[in-house]
């Protein structure tokens, strides 16, 4: 085990785009972060493979006893555990009449029952290591909007939300939780047009430095210590933005 005077944070589907972002963001600004992933190739090609910086776990979220054992091995790892970030998430659009029973579970599984068991599994930690932290969820503005085809996307994420202030209600003042709702958000590697970057009002889709920067401000309790049970969405505009076809 490591020395522990270093904040540790952990993030699910950490090992690429928008977790990715958000694991160097924190490697950056000096904390240790934890990446629980399920795509092996993925973490094997994470950039930085410092053990005294990284921990990389392949594992299901959605599974309490891998999320139990990524913990076990963290802890082992760091010795510590400030924050938690939920991003880890599948898609799962479909023609709502051919979405089978199985994969609307899956997608809740891993959408919302693995923020619920990650939080669960974790929070001891936390209480019990560094005394207080934070929790951030990754949610979606299909949260709060929607289009044919995403009921299993969409529930699972407004299923965030609620998670989000009951969890703030029933782990504060110790750990505060927040989410946000991230809208067009440019993976690696992803190219659009200019048109369907001029449609947001801030004249540009976002990038996953801007989810990255905020997951650091709701993290920082000196920043954002009197902010609890809230989601923020960070989406250029568009939910304000009234479209006719």
């Amino acid at each position: 085990m490591w020395s522990n005077d270093q904040k540790v944070i952990v993030v699910t589907g950490g090992a690429k785009n928008i977790g990715k972002g958000i694991a160097l963001k924190f490697l950056e600004i000096g904390w240790r972060v934890g990446i629980i992933d399920y795509d092996m190739q993925a973490l094997e090609n994470f950039p930085i493979n410092n053990e005294k910086k990284v921990f990389l776990y392949h594992g299901d979220t959605s599974d309490e006893y891998s999320v139990s054992e990524f913990y076990i091995q963290l802890k082992e790892r760091f010795g510590r555990l400030d924050a938690i970030v939920n991003n880890a998430a599948i898609g799962g659009f479909k023609n709502f009449l051919d979405l089978s029973v199985s994969e609307w579970k899956r997608v809740i599984d891993v959408n919302l029952t693995g923020y619920f068991l990650m939080a669960r599994f974790g929070v001891p930690l936390v209480l019990e290591t560094a005394g207080k932290g934070a929790i951030v969820n990754i949610s979606s503005t299909r949260a709060l909007m929607s289009e044919p085809g995403n009921e299993a996307y969409s529930a699972s994420k407004a299923g965030i939300l609620g998670l989000t202030h009951a969890l703030a209600n029933s782990l504060g003042p110790k750990i505060r939780v927040n989410a946000i709702c991230p809208g067009w958000i440019l993976h690696e590697g992803e190219i659009i047009s200019e048109k369907e970057h001029t449609q947001h009002l801030t004249g540009r889709a976002g990038t996953i430095s801007d989810i990255a920067e905020m997951v650091w401000f709701l993290v920082d309790d000196e920043k954002s210590g009197f902010i609890t049970g809230q989601f923020f969405v960070v989406d250029g505009g568009m939910t304000k933005k009234m479209i006719y076809i």
